[in-house]
């Protein structure tokens, strides 16, 4: 078995893409073009400020030969993440990019936009999506939904958009059925030494010496194993990113704790619902039983009338009346005064 170190770890990957060949080998594989240069370009993110950010960026100038013989320069955004996070720092990096007068092609007339590719190396899956590798490529579509292929690449379209490639790492299985899995099996994480995970023991038969593109990325990891400084490097990452997870763990926790009080609020605020409407079921009674008193009242009311202008005209007088019908004499007097 032969140790090499693990190109999981910002300091190793840094390391291993400094040497343009390799940087080449890598990402020719991911891209599936022929990339004859690369030339890494510095940008608005500083990787050393792990306090600020835990994404690892890199950015490429990368010429593509097409099949044809005609060049093409393509801008390379790589970014690596060991934790889940959220999206919006991989956008706002985008936004870095699409400002960035540095990415326009200034020589042409109508200034088209370098074409860029976005490649996501995730330390964590995404969602159900079992493939290690995903390719996510814009296309035109017209109305019906039918793919437009007259004038189409076109450079002003291309310019507001751009391909992506995710790399889901946990989803590495080792099994290499094409020139991608070769290149991306140096992260297959199931070859972590048990011990240290700063490693990755592998078997000597894995790498054919024969091999000119995977033996060069082999000893660059063999040399990085062996670097004293690389060693404390990882050590700084390991503490980084367990205070990361310490301080995650704790959010999850207050999240935990916001969510069951926004249920209990919930149910609370639901019970006090159900009792205004059963407040409101009682005014609603209430206010029937008002109607139908006031409706009583006013018959009553007809009833006394009519009973005093019948004695009245019978012959007789207001204080008989009122005696007659136990009413005080004020009421008698008022209803014979109408």
């Amino acid at each position: 078995m032969i140790t090499i170190a693990n190109p999981i770890y910002d300091v190793v990957f840094k390391y291993l893409l400094e040497d343009e060949r390799i940087a080449r080998t890598i990402l020719s594989a991911l891209l599936k073009e022929n990339i004859v240069s690369v030339e890494a370009r510095p940008h608005e993110y500083s990787n050393g400020q792990k306090e600020l950010m835990s994404i690892f960026r890199i950015d490429f100038a990368a010429t593509i030969q097409k099949p044809d013989g005609e060049k093409q320069l393509v801008l390379i955004e790589l970014q690596k993440t060991w934790l889940p996070t959220e999206t919006l720092r991989f956008r706002q990096y985008l936004g870095v990019h699409y400002q960035n007068p540095k990415n326009i092609d200034m020589t042409r007339p109508d200034r088209p936009a370098i074409p860029m590719v976005a490649v996501y190396l995730l330390g964590h899956t995404v969602g159900d999506i079992d493939d290690p590798v995903v390719y996510v490529r814009n296309q035109a579509f017209n109305y019906e939904d039918e793919p437009i292929v007259k004038g189409i690449p076109n450079k002003f379209v291309d310019s507001l958009n751009h391909n992506s490639i995710f790399v889901q790492i946990p989803r590495l299985h080792g099994k290499i059925k094409n020139h991608l899995d070769k290149v991306l099996s140096i992260f297959d994480q199931r070859r972590v030494d048990k011990d240290n995970h700063h490693y990755l023991t592998v078997e000597d038969t894995v790498f054919d010496s024969a091999d000119e593109e995977m033996q060069p990325i082999f000893h660059r990891l063999m040399m990085a194993a062996s670097n004293v400084e690389m060693r404390q490097d990882m050590n700084v990452e390991d503490e980084y990113f367990s205070l990361i997870k310490e301080q995650e763990g704790k959010l999850y926790g207050l999240e935990q704790e916001i969510a069951e009080n926004k249920n209990r609020l919930a149910k609370q605020q639901l019970l006090l619902d159900q009792k205004d409407g059963q407040l409101a079921e009682k005014d609603g009674q209430l206010a029937e039983k008002d109607g139908q008193l006031a409706e009583k009242d006013g018959q009553l009311a007809d009833l006394l009338r009519t009973s005093v202008l019948s004695l009245r005209k019978a012959g007789l007088d207001a204080e008989t009346i009122a005696a007659t019908l136990q009413q005080d004499m004020s009421v008698i007097t008022s209803i014979l005064a109408e």
